[in-house]
């Protein structure tokens, strides 16, 4: 007799097992599924790993010593102290915070490489500067506002200018003969902004950071410079630098005796800044809010406060859309003062 050949192929279906129900998974399958979705888990950032679970580093457009610096690192101790992770300040001065957005907008987004900026990376450069290497807007996951500020109008000691009436007059007298230094968008618009209100000529002078312009203010190779007041009034307490006017509307409560520039007599000006974190674009959400939440914490730490109040800033803390939103509102602002000012990209 001949019996029937069935086919060995693997696609075709047993007739006599293909209407049974599929068998029950082993409770040592259940248990193998369980552990193997607890590895995706564990496995990294975009899936829920606790953040952070390493060191992080703090990118700072300008030199250690600058306002920026001092609050990354007064930042940086208290995100220490409450996850017991290592914060690495990364000064990365020069070409107005150029250098120090393109690192960070290169960097992975992982929350592990934090922008700690200003106004003048966020909102100024892309008016003064015809190319930048980065996107203010687009390359970068907005995470909070920090801090806001004012600066404070320097001399050296023994400059023969004693008010804010003196300098103009001389600058007047002697159209491109003064110089004033600046190491930040901030502190360079100020600048312009005080020559556009008093019809002066005054050259610029551009440096990597606001300290190091102040170095040269104390030796002499420039006349003034308007800078933030974290980097000017230890100089002003010192006794090597006079100060002349602050650029808020409002006096600086620990320099009661200066007067604002426009009580002075340059009437309209108004010039503060605003510090502010970012991390690179792409970053996942729970892990700018978990950066976001250190950071809001570590604005009250004491460390931060004895910060602001030593320089007369104060603490300002934000949502990331709030700040996103706030940027492109800046970003309109400065641009019009720049305009305003004459500034020519370059």
């Amino acid at each position: 007799m001949t019996l029937p050949i069935r086919s060995s192929s693997r696609n075709q279906k047993d007739p006599m097992t293909q209407h049974l129900p599929s068998p029950r998974p082993t409770r040592r399958l259940v248990v193998a599924a369980v552990l193997g979705i607890g590895a995706l888990i564990a496995a990294g950032p975009s899936f829920g790993q606790a953040y952070p679970a390493k060191p992080i580093t703090f990118v700072v457009p300008f030199a250690a010593g600058s306002a920026t610096d001092q609050l990354a690192r007064a930042l940086g101790q208290s995100i220490t102290e409450q996850t017991k992770q290592a914060v690495i300040v990364d000064n990365k001065a020069g070409a107005s915070g150029m250098l120090a957005a393109q690192q960070v907008a290169r960097a992975p987004a992982d929350g592990y490489t934090v922008l700690i900026t200003t106004n003048t990376t966020q909102a100024a450069n892309e008016h003064l500067y015809k190319k930048l290497q980065y996107d203010p807007v687009k390359d970068f996951a907005a995470v909070t506002g920090l801090g806001r500020g004012g600066q404070v109008l320097v001399v050296r000691v023994d400059s023969p200018y004693k008010s804010v009436a003196d300098l103009i007059a001389d600058a007047k007298k002697r159209p491109g003969k003064l110089s004033f230094g600046s190491g930040s968008s901030s502190s360079r618009v100020a600048g312009e902004m005080l020559k556009q209100l008093t019809h002066t000529d005054i050259l610029h002078v551009p440096y990597k950071s606001n300290p190091n312009a102040v170095t040269d203010l104390l030796g002499g190779q420039i006349d003034f410079m308007i800078t933030d007041t974290a980097t000017g009034m230890p100089q002003i307490k010192g006794g090597k630098l006079r100060g002349l006017a602050v650029s808020t509307t409002k006096r600086n409560p620990l320099l009661p005796d200066l007067p604002t520039l426009e009580e002075a007599g340059v009437k309209g000006y108004d010039m503060g800044y605003w510090f502010a974190a970012y991390a690179p674009a792409g970053t996942p959400a729970p892990v700018v809010a978990r950066l976001r939440e250190l950071l809001v914490t570590g604005t009250q730490s004491a460390a931060a406060k004895t910060f602001f109040e030593g320089t007369g800033s104060d603490p300002w803390t934000t949502t990331p859309e709030e700040l996103a939103k706030f940027q492109i509102a800046e970003a309109q602002k400065w641009g019009r003062v720049i305009k305003a000012a004459g500034i020519e990209p370059e």
